[in-house]
């Protein structure tokens, strides 16, 4: 059995940018995701899921465990359950991505902050 609490629609603005769930279902969620010029998102991991993210617009780069992997439109990277990870906004506009999420539990409570630019961990 698979627990989503994210809503089609359900939108958040964060201090490095925003994300709004474009699809949501048992198993499955899509969320489009803009990080500011400058921002990177928290380094974290998942214990329940995993992510797949396809670069839209902009220019970054990815923390995957030890491995830094620079991004443009296009790219894409898998992080699989369990995977250290962040990304960051290195240009000078928006970055865009799409996040495909995929696993057993599929909510926020899932996130574990391993280090936050934002005093969150």
């Amino acid at each position: 059995m698979s627990t989503v609490t994210y809503q089609p629609g359900e939108a958040d603005q964060r201090p490095w940018g925003d994300w709004r769930v474009l699809s949501a279902e048992p198993g499955c969620v899509v969320k489009r995701i803009r990080v500011n010029p400058g921002a990177r998102l928290s380094l974290q991991r998942h214990t329940h899921r995993s992510e797949h993210w396809i670069i839209v617009v902009g220019e970054g780069a990815a923390t995957l465990n030890e491995a830094t992997i620079p991004l443009s439109p296009g790219s894409t990277v898998f992080i699989p359950a369990g995977g250290i990870h962040r990304i960051a906004n290195t240009g000078a506009a928006d970055l865009i991505f799409i996040e495909v999420q995929t696993g057993a539990v599929l909510s926020e409570d899932d996130i574990e902050r391993l280090q936050d630019d934002f005093s969150r961990a």
